[in-house]
């Protein structure tokens, strides 16, 4: 008998819904579709200059419980509303969480927190979520790990994210260079900005690779590129990356690979030490910078939840309402009042950019 020498380590292998048929299944209603083209269209404007208002993308580190995504969302609405003439608020909403090493891998894979790993549950709850939201009226951001999903969820999404660990990529840069949204680029986990910038660099290109098709057959993607990159500081193992120095580097870096000098700083991973804490001193001192003019600073992102902190993870019926299960995040009264202030002190920023004098070239 001959011996096998392929998936000699698989276990088993599961069909999925083909991305047709969820999204038959799940349609995007004419007041999303409303939703997410507006939002795709005011977070080009706010990347572009056009729109002088700061996107602030707000939401939890990652979802676990939909009642309580939407209940932050129905809060997130409210006070979007509130602030909307000064910033522009979309809510974080991640489902897929690459692991350093091991760990929950995010509502998608495992929706049920039991390593079950039932992806066509999660991918049905990720959408129908996405699509409620928007229905709310509420952009939506997310980062995409898995280079297949988008074809599940994409539609839905107004920003999405690739994430430290998957910037160096080649196949999310690809990726991206397709999506149909604009797309944040995080610094690499080690700090390193060279790595985000290449990523925005290579995402502009058209690229051809392999991916599936709406009815999940394996095909040759060819894409036009996406114009719409935008790099995302989030700290390194070497430290914090939010100081007006190392965004005067960020932006040196940009302007030499021929990119838009835009930059959105997250407030929380290695920038906060990972201490949701100490998201606010983040939060200030960068707004404090875009205020004193420096309008390459495009945006802010903060970990939030219902309630402040964060909880293992463990059987559903323990856990919590409103605290997450990944990284520690701000309760909702904080979250409230750091875009309230921002809102006050962002006040009439509306004049161009003029680059502070310690890293200005005489």
């Amino acid at each position: 008998m001959t011996q096998p020498t392929a998936d000699i380590r698989i276990e088993s292998l599961e069909p999925l819904v083909p991305p047709a048929r969820l999204t038959a299944l799940l349609p995007l209603p004419a007041e999303a579709v409303s939703t997410i083209l507006a939002g795709r269209k005011a977070v080009e404007a706010v990347l572009s200059g056009d729109d002088p208002r700061v996107l602030a993308i707000v939401g939890p580190c990652s979802i676990h419980d939909l009642d309580a995504a939407r209940d932050f969302a129905t809060r997130l609405t409210q006070l979007a509303e509130t602030v909307s003439d000064r910033l522009l608020v979309v809510m974080r909403v991640y489902f897929e969480k690459p692991r350093t090493t091991v760990g929950w891998k995010g509502l998608i894979n495992d929706p049920h927190l039991d390593d079950t790993f039932d992806v066509s549950t999660g991918l049905r709850l990720a959408r129908s979520l996405l699509i409620e939201i928007a229905g709310m009226g509420l952009p939506t951001a997310t980062e995409f790990l898995e280079p297949i999903t988008p074809q599940y969820i994409a539609d839905t999404v107004v920003l999405g994210a690739i994430g430290a660990r998957t910037t160096e990529s080649p196949t999310h840069r690809q990726m991206a260079s397709g999506l149909s949204m604009p797309v944040g680029f995080k610094n690499a986990t080690d700090g390193s900005l060279q790595v985000a910038v290449d990523a925005m660099q290579s995402a502009q290109a058209p690229h051809s690779f392999l991916g599936i098709d709406a009815q999940g057959g394996t095909c040759v993607v060819r894409t036009a590129g996406n114009p719409w990159g935008v790099l995302m500081l989030r700290g390194g193992r070497s430290g914090s990356n939010y100081s007006s120095e190392v965004i005067a580097e960020a932006r040196q870096r940009l302007a030499k690979a021929g990119l838009p000098e835009r930059i959105i700083v997250d407030c929380s991973h290695a920038n906060s030490g990972k201490d949701h804490r100490r998201q606010s001193v983040v939060w200030r001192d960068v707004l404090r910078q875009r205020v004193e003019g420096d309008r390459s600073i495009v945006g802010l992102m903060l970990e939030s939840n219902l309630m402040a902190g964060s909880q293992p993870v463990a059987d559903r019926s323990s856990l919590a309402y409103g605290i997450s299960i990944t990284d520690a995040c701000i309760g909702w009264e904080e979250t409230e009042m750091l875009l309230t202030e921002a809102h006050a002190m962002l006040g009439d920023t509306t004049s161009t950019f003029v680059e502070p004098a310690a890293t200005r070239q005489d």
